[in-house]
């Protein structure tokens, strides 16, 4: 199947999507084309099943001792990836179904604009997946001298012609992705994508390719194969917190009409501005409470949203679904999908939000503690002072302790959102003999 820059040719007005890459380019190029007589392979080209017989290729030997013969699907129209929505994925996705039971594997090519995106949602729309996907993409076209086309292309078929990995990929830049794990990293370098999470499922060498088949996923129960169409992105957005944003503008996202869910970009460890007066939580949790789902995830590279510190409690505590590790393609695509499965509900997305599907998030990330540098601050000081004194029932100490700070103290927490109060029980007590 075709589409994207490894197909690209130039024009007055740039490079757009050129037809016959089969002919045009693959069987000129001894790489791909072992010059052995053509045999014709079945395809299922349209929804009413009709069959039509198209051309193929074969590879030469490859260092397995086994050649890879294949054929290409052209698509009626052919987009630019930046172009692509739900409605281009669902194509995809149902020309696979169309063919699942012709072929041993699938290679998809796609433009890198959105190709993360792609990778991401086809992971979920391609349910109990029991065969090969591999998408790839070129930052420089197979037609142009210099291009990273060729050897995108022909990793991806050695990967898709001799692995059972029934996963989505990405192959890029000799390295094979899972696709909902991947995310675009360089505008113009060859090695355009990374897994910043989650280590490559393959890596291509002079040698072999070699696959890390302990992260590969596999079915874990016997169910067809099926697919899941039309992914509901016309009601989700992302929002990308920075300073100062003021909580009238994120609450003039969570009001659009027909919003069903937000992903909500935060910083480090998945905080966002809360004031004194809790402007920026209140409106998340208002949003929450008439139905949005709202997932939290990082702006940074690596890591994961743990709700360390304060500013991410408080989102937790307003109702945010913490997105750990994922992508924001991935919990992009990942809410559309849910919020598109049968008597989905608010409650039970932002449910599945948390759970890995398709390895796109680590679910056993916890966050870790180290005892602070150097003296506690003032504030930090106090409020363990006053919860020594209350889980000792130290009235009198109680009591000095309010004489300097603030009753309000009783509302800060640590870093496990422990108060004075929740943390003892015992301050109750106290507080009826007083």
């Amino acid at each position: 199947m075709t589409g994207g820059t490894i197909c690209m040719k130039q024009s007055p007005s740039g490079f757009v999507p050129a037809r016959g890459f089969q002919e045009q380019c693959l069987a000129r190029v001894p790489t791909f084309n072992d010059g052995s007589s053509s045999t014709m392979m079945d395809v299922v080209v349209n929804a009413a099943g009709e069959i039509r017989p198209h051309p193929s290729l074969r590879t030469p030997q490859t260092l397995y001792g086994r050649r890879v013969r294949y054929t290409v699907f052209e698509f009626e129209e052919l987009l630019d990836s930046s172009s692509i929505d739900a409605k281009g994925w669902t194509e995809i996705a149902r020309t696979i179904e169309r063919n699942y039971t012709l072929f041993d594997a699938f290679v998809v090519l796609h433009g890198t604009d959105s190709l993360a995106y792609t990778c991401s949602a086809l992971s979920f729309m391609l349910q109990n997946l029991g065969k090969t996907v591999v998408l790839t993409g070129a930052q420089a076209p197979m037609l142009e001298l210099q291009n990273d086309a060729t050897d995108n292309l022909l990793g991806s078929l050695v990967v898709a012609g001799h692995f059972v990995i029934p996963e989505v990929c990405l192959y890029f830049n000799n390295k094979l992705f899972r696709g909902n794990r991947s995310c675009k990293v360089a505008a113009s370098d060859f090695a355009a994508f990374d897994s910043p999470n989650c280590p490559p499922l393959a890596v291509t060498t002079s040698m072999r390719t070699n696959v890390n088949w302990e992260l590969v996923n596999r079915p874990k129960n016997i169910e067809h194969f099926s697919i899941q169409t039309n992914l509901d992105t016309t009601h989700v957005a992302c929002l990308r917190i920075f300073p100062g944003i003021k909580p009238e503008m994120v609450d003039a996202v969570l009001k659009l009409e027909g919003l069903r869910g937000l992903v909500l970009e935060t910083f480090g460890a998945g905080n966002a501005p809360h004031g004194q007066d809790n402007a920026m939580t209140n409106v998340l949790a208002d949003a929450i409470k008439r139905g949005i789902v709202i997932v939290n995830v990082t702006q940074c590279l690596t890591g994961s949203v743990s709700p360390v510190y304060a500013p991410g409690m408080s989102l937790s505590r307003a109702g945010v679904v913490a997105g750990l590790d994922m992508t924001t393609e991935a919990a992009l695509t990942k809410m559309s999908y849910l919020l598109a499965l049968p008597d989905s509900t608010p409650e039970s997305v932002a449910k599945a939000m948390s759970v890995s599907l398709r390895g796109e998030l680590t679910e056993a990330s916890q966050p870790m503690f180290r005892h602070p540098d150097g003296a506690l601050p003032e504030r930090v000081q106090t409020l363990t002072m006053l919860g020594y004194a209350i889980a000792q029932g130290d009235f009198e100490r109680v009591v000095e302790i309010f004489k300097i700070e603030h009753h309000w103290i009783l509302n800060d927490a640590d870093y496990s959102g422990n108060t004075p109060i929740v943390r003892n029980p015992l301050f109750l007590g106290l507080r009826r003999t007083s």
